[in-house]
Order: C-alpha cells, then structure tokens, then sequence
C-alpha cells in the first residue's frame, strides 16, 4: 500500500466548494505516480525503454465527495501484476478513517516502439509490491452501450491542455468530456466507470454520443466519445444521484 497525505484545496472544489470527480481521479493517478517515482521503475526508467503504463479501465464509486480544506489520505494498493496487465485499487479518506471513494483501476505496460504490450520487469515488480484487493463490488471491465435514443453532443478537439506526459489525452480530460456533453451539469456523479479503447492525439476531433437510462433507481449516462472515422476511443457511464 502506498499513501499520502492531503488537504482539499480551493482549484479542486466545485460551487459548492466540494470536490470535483476530475480532481478525485487527478488524486488517484498522482497516488500512484508519486509511488512510481519513488523507484525503482520510476517514469524516466520507462521512458529509457519506450514503455509506459495506458489505462484500460476505471470503476469508482463516490461515498462522499471532500468539502474545501477537509484533510485526506490518498492511497492505492497493486494487488496483481501478471504479464503485461498490472491491477490497482484506489481510495480516498478522511483524517478520522471516513472512507470517502474506492476504485479499480486496469492498467496494460505497452511498448510504443514495437507498438506491442510489454511483459513487465524485475524493477517493476519490485516497484509494486503485491496486496490484498480491497473489499468493493467489482464491475464488468468492459462497458455495454445501452438502448435508447443517442444524442449527439458538440465536437470537442483535442488542445494541448489535454495531454498529458505521453502526448496522449490525459486519463481524467476523458471524464471531464463526458461530464460537460451531458444535457445537464448539475449532477452528483456517485459511479463511474471508463473504458479506453485507443489513444486521442493534440488535433484529433471527439463526438460525444449519449444515452440516458435507468440504472439501479438513478440516472445513467453512457458516453461513447468517438472519433471522426465513428469509432469509439473511450466510453464512460455516469451514474448519478440527481
């Protein structure tokens, strides 16, 4: 298990000074780039080797969202690491031991200069040491597109504030898409899961495609962001409380 501490700060929170679930998800990819640079298969070390971790899929689930200046502990535990897949829970809670949000995470180790995945090393798994799982209702990985009518949302291009260190679009900018194309905003997002099929590049165009229904007495929202040939490149279900 790897943790740190942390205070709600006032570029994290929404309107109603509580935290965003974009900066829940940026906390949880800081956790475990903070425990990635404390080595030994640190950034640098895979970037030497033209590897590097891509997200396949997200799942969290919101117990309570942070207000403004609330003290947290952020941590994640690796809890498989086979192949080319490495398996990661996340969570956030309070001073007190308050658990605020869980989440699982698939990662896949990729070889961009092969254009391969990548089996891991020695130095990785050392970097990773193997937990227990935490206890959480695990969801399908993959994510259906229910039935219903689709609506289109507005195009959005790729600008370079949505990159991040591999010239790709940044795991949590995927969530805020889908967020901001819903027909509203001022929703409380209480589930969410992320499925990514390919990589969005500097320039290249999204089309939100989205589909309302009932899930589980709440509204959900299933976004498959598509690319101008109409193939998805990451689908997101929201699962909100309003």
């Amino acid at each position: 298990m790897y943790t740190f501490d942390s205070r709600i700060r006032y570029s994290e929170v929404d309107k109603n000074a509580t935290l965003t679930l974009e900066s829940l998800i940026d906390y949880f990819q800081d956790c475990s780039t903070f425990q990635t640079q404390d080595g030994p298969a640190t950034m640098e070390y895979l970037r030497e080797r033209g590897i590097a971790w891509v997200l396949s899929s997200w799942q969290i689930e919101v117990l309570r969202y942070p207000k403004l200046c609330e003290h947290v502990t952020i941590g994640t535990i690796p809890y498989e690491l086979k192949g080319y897949f490495g398996l990661r829970n996340f969570f956030m809670d309070t001073k007190e031991g308050e658990r605020l949000a869980m989440a699982n995470s698939v990662w896949t180790l990729f070889d961009f200069k092969k254009n391969v995945p990548s089996r891991v090393t020695p130095e990785i798994v050392e970097a990773y040491p193997i937990e227990q799982r935490l206890e959480m209702e695990y969801a399908d990985r993959k994510i259906r597109i229910p039935g219903g009518e689709v609506i289109k949302g507005e195009e959005i291009v790729v600008r370079s504030n949505n990159l991040d260190t591999n010239n790709h679009v940044n795991n949590g900018q995927y969530i805020r898409m889908a967020i901001d194309s819903l027909p509203r905003r001022d929703v409380t997002v209480t589930s969410m899961r992320a499925e990514y099929k390919k990589q969005a590049r500097l320039g290249d165009v999204l089309i939100p495609e989205i589909v309302k229904v009932s899930k589980n007495d709440r509204m959900a929202y299933t976004i498959s962001l598509k690319d101008t040939q109409d193939s998805p490149v990451c689908i997101v279900e929201l699962v909100v409380s309003q």
